[in-house]
């Protein structure tokens, strides 16, 4: 036994790579698959805390995918994919989610991770997300924590004030942990979920994770 382990690719490994952040984070990156630590986080939470692998159709809908875990949707039996982008040729659809041209109750799932920090407009990508899923479905969403309260400037618009402040010059703001009203203003029930939480006793450091507020997802249902 190597002591690392990647949930994804579901290989061992003598050790995680850094990946990210100037410099670069250590123990971030699968040496073998590429995936990055939120992904692997995202899925063990999947696994354990969802239905997307219990079999039954469903229809789900990726937002801005990351490759990988993309691969590894595609593989489940009996799950309608679909992933999209607000660029074009990046995913299977392009979609603005502040304005999805889906009908109501389209989705039985949504996966978001780490976009509706570069959306202006995020509560009517909430709300629209909330709006397309069916009855009983849910979101999976992550984003950047700061903190508990979400801090937004509209007079910072050029990329290097954002890279100043909200540290990426296409982030538009600093999410708290209060992200958890707007979204049950959106109408979703919300439950936050840590990494330990999610880890359930495996030491967090043999899955490339850490303890922190960025290692944090939202569940929320409808």
């Amino acid at each position: 036994m190597s002591g690392y382990f990647c949930p994804i690719c579901e290989n061992e490994h003598d050790g995680f790579l850094p990946h990210g952040g100037n410099p670069p984070r250590p123990n971030r990156r699968c040496p073998i698959c590429n995936s990055n630590h939120r992904q692997r986080l995202a899925w063990l939470f999947l696994r354990k805390y969802s239905n997307l692998h219990d079999g039954s159709p469903k229809r789900m809908l990726h937002v801005a995918p990351e490759p990988r875990l993309s691969e590894r949707f595609r593989e489940i039996e009996r799950l309608d994919y679909l992933s999209c982008d607000l660029e074009p040729g990046v995913a299977m659809a392009q979609v603005d989610i502040t304005e999805m041209q889906f009908p109501d109750n389209s989705f039985d799932m949504i996966y978001c991770s780490h976009v509706l920090e570069h959306i202006p407009q995020d509560r009517k990508a909430m709300a629209e997300m909330y709006r397309v899923l069916r009855k009983d479905g849910w979101a999976l969403i992550l984003v950047p924590l700061c903190g508990d309260v979400t801090h937004e400037d509209e007079t910072v618009v050029t990329p290097e004030d954002r890279e100043r402040v909200f540290l990426q010059a296409d982030h538009v703001r600093h999410y708290g942990r209060d992200i958890i009203e707007r979204l049950q203003d959106a109408g979703f029930a919300v439950r936050e979920y840590s990494a330990p939480e999610i880890a359930g006793g495996v030491p967090l450091d043999s899955l490339g994770l850490t303890d922190n507020l960025n290692a944090h997802v939202f569940f929320c249902m409808k």
